[in-house]
């Protein structure tokens, strides 16, 4: 991982996107040796997909970033994710919301499957006032992986009506867009995006 390269590509992401959005480091495929490279290149914010390699990356370098889990949540897992995490953006099922009660985590993100995906963890958005009602720690925002798509405007409407959702329930942090539509994600409204070849690449 060269920090140099990765503070480029960082730098041209935040001329497309501005100063206010968040910028998440997806590290599910960066080696521990690799994060102080992101570090010197200006990354302060990073996500783990896996609740194994968040804990082991952190043992070593837990003092360089902010930290979020990123993954599908495994409710087992729950209680070593929750302490150690800024949020958690991917609360997606029953057994989480009964974890949590055991394990609350400071903030969470509740996944919205907006696209109706068959293979997409996520809540169904007419089911999402009951959802945020029953959890019980306090859901800032929302978050959702919508389809993967050769042009990013296709992806425009999903990000759009998570967007109407987040607005509806008076939720502010909107995690959606990666290194695909990044773009698209924040001009309807992401407050952080997840990226990864895009700034290593």
């Amino acid at each position: 991982m060269d920090a140099d390269t990765v503070r480029r590509n960082l730098e041209r992401v935040r001329e497309r996107i501005g100063p206010d959005v968040e910028v998440l480091a997806a590290t599910k495929y960066v080696e521990a040796a690799d994060l102080p490279a992101l570090a010197e290149a200006g990354i302060e914010l990073v996500g783990e997909n896996r609740a194994q390699d968040l804990l082991a990356k952190q043992e070593e370098h837990g003092d360089l970033f902010m930290w979020d889990f990123i993954g599908a949540i495994q409710s087992r897992k729950l209680k070593d994710i929750a302490p150690n995490v800024r949020l958690i953006h991917s609360i997606a099922s029953e057994s989480a919301l009964r974890r949590l009660e055991q394990n609350p985590a400071p903030e969470v993100l509740i996944q919205v499957n907006v696209a109706g995906e068959d293979s997409k963890e996520g809540i169904d958005p007419s089911q999402l006032a009951s959802y945020i009602e029953r959890c019980p720690c306090p859901v800032t925002g929302l978050m959702t992986m919508p389809p993967f798509v050769e042009d990013p405007e296709d992806n425009r409407r999903h990000f759009a009506r998570l967007a109407e959702l987040a607005a509806e329930h008076g939720l502010e942090r909107l995690s959606m867009g990666t290194s695909q539509d990044y773009e698209v994600a924040v001009q309807e409204g992401a407050t952080i995006v997840r990226l990864g070849s895009v700034l290593y690449g």
